[in-house]
């Protein structure tokens, strides 16, 4: 069995969340709205971008236990959106980063997964580390009918419609 590196395993990562994007931003959208970012670091770019820009959300553990092993995601994630964007983005569109914090608790990420989707109105979610985060924001991203992208692989033998596709594993 081939090994596949961390190298190769980022690029194809890469290539995948993007394809992601790419089709998700294809999809009719029934209409957009400027999302504030707790940060209010997208805030400017996303108001003022209007149809120019593609939000996609970010939901990790900045702060509590987690945070030590997915600070490093969050960063891995908007390094590759900002090298996305320097090459002229999706579709012509730059994307935009709504980044929130799931704080190592489970329901949180249930409840920011919900907040990302119906108020930032995000065309993606990149999130979650463990198992018990994924499956926290499973119901919402069916019920939903929107896409998640786990970075991390994962003990597997689940299967929904919400399994659209997923670096390293599905939901």
């Amino acid at each position: 069995m081939t090994r596949i590196g961390r190298r190769k395993f980022l690029v194809y990562g890469t290539a995948a969340a993007g394809a992601s994007v790419f089709l998700k931003a294809c999809a009719p959208e029934e209409g957009t709205t400027a999302a504030d970012t707790e940060s209010g670091e997208s805030t400017e770019v996303a108001a003022s971008g209007g149809d120019d820009v593609i939000k996609v959300g970010i939901l990790h553990s900045l702060s509590g236990t987690m945070a030590i092993s997915e600070t490093t995601v969050v960063d891995a994630e908007e390094l590759a959106i900002e090298q996305i964007n320097a090459n002229g983005g999706v579709l012509g569109k730059q994307l935009v980063a709504i980044k929130e914090d799931g704080a190592s608790d489970w329901p949180t990420f249930a409840e920011k997964a919900e907040k990302l989707i119906d108020q930032d109105e995000v065309a993606v979610v990149f999130g979650g580390w463990t198992s018990a985060s994924r499956k926290a924001m499973l119901p919402v991203f069916e019920e939903k009918q929107h896409m998640l992208w786990y970075p991390v692989q994962y003990e597997g033998q689940e299967c929904s419609r919400a399994h659209l596709g997923v670096v390293g594993g599905v939901l």
